[in-house]
């Protein structure tokens, strides 16, 4: 029973580690990468679509995207679709590619992207502790509920705060890496 309740908040704990993973790769530093694109949806026979399954997305000099549809007439869409998005990014086709130039960050757009990240990781530590909570909620249930004894509610609630703390310092060494990821030229 109390395994369970571990096993459960590890496992929402890696998946909050993931997504904040995902929210970095959106968030983009001065050098081209795929990633980059991986939330762009386009319309494609009438539904949306990731751009990954409807075309190939590669690096060319480090600050271009160079993206090739595997089919011709959906330049138009995938086009659209960059420039709807939040990216900042003016594609340009020349009739059998895309290619997407990453503008150079200037260093206050590239504070702004530092604390969009540290945002995300903070609401990351947050979903974390809110984990830690809810597991700790369900061992005091346990033990008022004569399950399990108070020596073994207290042991739970430390092996969960040592998965919390595990997790947390994961996020900042996440963080640290975008950081300097952003920060430097």
């Amino acid at each position: 029973m109390v395994d369970d309740i571990i096993k459960d908040a590890e496992e929402r704990m890696q998946k909050s580690i993931t997504s904040l993973e995902e929210s970095f790769k959106k968030i983009r530093t001065g050098r081209a990468h795929p990633s980059i694109l991986d939330s762009i949806m386009v319309s494609y026979y009438g539904s949306d679509t990731l751009l990954s399954q409807v075309a190939n997305v590669s690096v060319e000099e480090g600050r271009n995207l160079i993206i090739s549809p595997w089919e011709k007439n959906i330049i138009g869409e995938i086009e659209k679709a960059i420039l709807k998005s939040d990216l900042g990014l003016n594609p340009s086709n020349n009739g059998d590619t895309i290619r997407v130039p990453m503008p150079p960050l200037t260093e206050e757009t590239r504070r702004e992207f530092t604390k969009q990240a540290k945002s995300e990781s903070e609401n990351t530590k947050i979903a974390l502790r809110n984990i830690r909570r809810d597991a700790n909620s369900d061992f005091k249930d346990l033990q008022k509920e004569k399950v399990i004894s108070e020596d073994e509610q207290r042991r739970a609630e430390d092996s969960v705060q040592k998965l919390t703390d595990k997790y947390v310092t994961t996020v900042d060494s996440v963080y640290q890496v975008k950081e300097s990821d952003l920060l430097s030229f």
